[in-house]
Order: structure tokens, then C-alpha cells, then sequence
């Protein structure tokens, strides 16, 4: 499990297990942080998809299935009896949608609240992957959309390296888009989070994927408005206040 999860700081005592699910090409070291200074109540658990980080001499995940299958296989330990929510940043979030319904129709689990953030869910056909787009399209849309960060801008061996995760990632995203869509639909509440000078997106339609309450907010920022602390904070507080009044629930 340690392989798939990464759990910086464990907390057995916690009430809630919320999952992370990173960007296209990202890893779990930036989400696994949050748990240094989450609320006792909460523990933190980061998605390592392979090819990166210490799965670095693995295969890139191949479709979306697979990658659910492991990621699904990984959480039902930590997950089965506890309250667990899921928040996914840009591609992070369809990956975590499809792992809430797979755990839904397979195991009959399923997270109390979805935070998503910076992209439409896969039924409202984001327009800039079309189903015969090129690597070379593609890599021009990841460095429009800010996915190569900063810290890698003059760094041609470490660009090209993060391109390539990149790469690797949107064509999974790109065929899931693309394909068939599961008729199972949430009956968590859906959070939506994105960045006011971000590519346009259509968060609301997420709303259409849940039978339960949904909310969104937009931050100042572009499509990584979530690494500027502030917004950071914002998202971690709503996250806990969110999760503490479900507690509270009937």
C-alpha cells in the first residue's frame, strides 16, 4: 500500500481519511505535506501513480482502469470502515470521480464529499482533448495550461522529464473523455474549486454526477492558484470545516 499511498503523518486517532489525487504528471509529496498541519482530526493520504517518485522505474499506467484497480486495491484497507473523502487537483479529480464510483458499484463505499478542482468532469467533454489530438498538441496544451512549473523553467532534461508524465497522463484522460461514461451516479456532495484566470472550465457541471449538495468557489490564480499558500489555507479550512459538520450529521 505504502507503494500507491503516501501517509506522512499518521494519525490513528483520526475521524476522517481524506485521499489526494494529484495533477497530470504530478506527485504525492505536495498533498502528503498537508498532513503536518491538517486538524487532529484528519489524516492525510497522497496518490503515487507509477512512473514517478519512487515508483520512478514503473510503466506509466497504461488506461484509467488500471490505475483505479491499484488505487482502489490500496485504499480499501485504510478506507473500509472510516469516513474518507477524496480531493483531486486537475486531472486528480476525474482519477478521483472514477475511483469514488468504482469503490460505489464494486465495494458499495463511497466517499462523504468530493472536493474537485480546475476541470470539468469527464461528461462535459473538455474541448481542448480531442479524441485524435497529437503529442506535440498536447504538450503545447500542457505548457499553455501552466502544468510545467516554474521550478523547471531553464531546465531542459527536468522539462522534458515532467513533459513526458504529462503526456503520459492526458492520454489516459483523453480516452476516458473520449469514451463510454458509467451510469452510476454519486450521492456525495461535491465541492468545486478553480483558479479566476485559469483556462474556462465548466465546474458546474459536476453538479450533474451527485444526488448530493454541491458548492464552488473560485480563488485568485491560474490553473495552479492552489500552490499559493493563501488559497491553500482557504482549501484545507473548508476541507475540515466541511468534513466536521458531516460528522455532525444524523
Amino acid at each position: 500500500n505504502e507503494k500507491v499511498v503516501n501517509c506522512l503523518y499518521q494519525n490513528r486517532n483520526a475521524i476522517f481519511r481524506l485521499v489526494c489525487f494529484p495533477w497530470a504528471g504530478g506527485g504525492s509529496t505536495f498533498f502528503a505535506k498537508w498532513g503536518q498541519d491538517i486538524p487532529n482530526s484528519m489524516e492525510v493520504h497522497a496518490i503515487r501513480l507509477a512512473g514517478r517518485e519512487s515508483r520512478l522505474d514503473e510503466p506509466f499506467a497504461s488506461d484509467m482502469h488500471q490505475v483505479v484497480d491499484e488505487i482502489a486495491c490500496a485504499l480499501l484497507p485504510i478506507i473500509q470502515g472510516e469516513n474518507f473523502a477524496f480531493f483531486g487537483h486537475s486531472m486528480g479529480s476525474c482519477t478521483a470521480f472514477f475511483t469514488a464510483l468504482h469503490l460505489k458499484e464494486k465495494y458499495n463505499l463511497e466517499p462523504v464529499h468530493l472536493f474537485v478542482s480546475s476541470i470539468s468532469p469527464p461528461h462535459a467533454q473538455l474541448h481542448f482533448l480531442e479524441d485524435d489530438m497529437c503529442d506535440e498538441r498536447i504538450a503545447f496544451l500542457v505548457k499553455k495550461m501552466g502544468v510545467i512549473l516554474e521550478d523547471f523553467v531553464g531546465d531542459e532534461e527536468l522539462s522534458q522529464e515532467s513533459v513526458t508524465k504529462v503526456l503520459a497522463d492526458l492520454h489516459i484522460l483523453k480516452d476516458v473523455i473520449c469514451g463510454t461514461h458509467s451510469k452510476t451516479r454519486l450521492s456525495c456532495d461535491i465541492t468545486c474549486f478553480s483558479g479566476s484566470e485559469d483556462l474556462p472550465v465548466d465546474m458546474e457541471a459536476w453538479k450533474d454526477v451527485t444526488s448530493g449538495n454541491f458548492d464552488s468557489f473560485v480563488l485568485p490564480g491560474h490553473h495552479f492558484y492552489l500552490l499559493e499558500p493563501s488559497n491553500t489555507s482557504f482549501i484545507k479550512k473548508y476541507i475540515t470545516k466541511s468534513l466536521e459538520i458531516s460528522a455532525l450529521a444524523p
